[in-house]
């Protein structure tokens, strides 16, 4: 392909087609059945203006929680997958760790089983009674740390930020992989010329390098708790009570309740949401490669 040609712009009219029909149109959809009080108990529908925007933000705590639990679990999981999986790409791109390969596809593994099948397995293995986790740490004698993993208001968000980190872990460690395999050694072997140890080659070489990469995998986050449902629904079903029910979660239970208006509404607040964070992020992304 020839990047200098100009192409006629009505090449771009069936992908641009598609892209209205199935995701801006039902989208711009959403957002005006938003203003009325859609539900399965009537064929009528009224506009009601602000109104079911006013039930979320006046103070409702149930819907207050759903919005408040899912920025906690996009913060907390994009942390830690991040720290974790940069800390993990250093280490099995370090030469004197033998067998690379395998350790890297044992760890990318979990990313390709379906969420729905990690929290089901997970959901069993942290059974209070039944499951293996408390069923082990009795059998060494540690029977007081046996916990109700999923049903402890203490441990329930611990244990579902764990188990999606330890899922979606590998795949950030794999693109991290494919940044450092990018940077040219030539910078290590100058900055180890100027007597710099790991720490100071790793501050001053590869964070800055990879700093592009590091925020794409921070987009990627931040969108992926966002939108998060498989794994919660999977693991707690928003339980114990509403405390770990998140947006759309709280979305699938208004619409299998017919209240069709209140769930589009909170899915617009979530659409418009991550439309101003991603605008922020990627105007911080452009500001860096200005100065940089």
């Amino acid at each position: 392909m020839d990047r200098k040609k100009i192409y006629p712009w009505w090449f771009a009219v069936p992908a641009a087609a598609i892209f209205f029909l199935l995701c801006l149109l039902p989208g711009l959809l959403g957002i005006g059945y938003s203003f009325t009080d859609w539900n399965s108990f009537t064929e009528k529908i009224n506009f009601v203006g602000l109104q079911n925007y006013q039930k979320i933000f006046s103070g409702h705590s149930e819907y207050l929680s759903y919005i408040s639990n899912t920025i906690l679990f996009t913060v907390a999981t994009t942390i830690t997958k991040t720290i974790l999986g940069l800390l993990m790409a250093l280490l099995l791109t370090r030469p004197f760790i033998r067998l690379r390969n395998v350790h890297r596809m044992i760890i990318f593994s979990p990313q390709v089983m379906s969420f729905l099948v990690v929290g089901l397995v997970f959901q069993s293995m942290l059974h209070p009674t039944t499951g293996f986790v408390n069923n082990f740490l009795r059998s060494i004698g540690l029977g007081s740390l046996a916990q109700n993993w999923l049903t402890d208001l203490h441990f329930v968000w611990p244990s579902v930020i764990a188990v999606d980190t330890w899922k979606g872990m590998g795949y950030i460690m794999m693109v991290i992989i494919a940044g450092l395999t990018s940077i040219a050694p030539e910078y290590y072997e100058a900055a180890s010329m100027d007597g710099a140890n790991f720490w100071q080659q790793f501050q001053h070489v590869t964070l800055p390098l990879l700093r592009p990469v590091i925020v794409n995998v921070t987009v990627l986050n931040i969108t992926y708790g966002l939108r998060v449902f498989d794994m919660i629904y999977a693991l707690t079903n928003g339980g114990p009570g509403n405390a770990t029910g998140v947006i759309n979660t709280a979305v699938y239970k208004l619409f299998s309740t017919g209240d069709y208006a209140m769930g589009t509404t909170l899915s617009s607040v979530l659409f418009f949401f991550m439309l101003a964070l991603l605008y922020f992020i990627l105007r911080s992304m452009e500001n860096k490669e200005v100065e940089a």
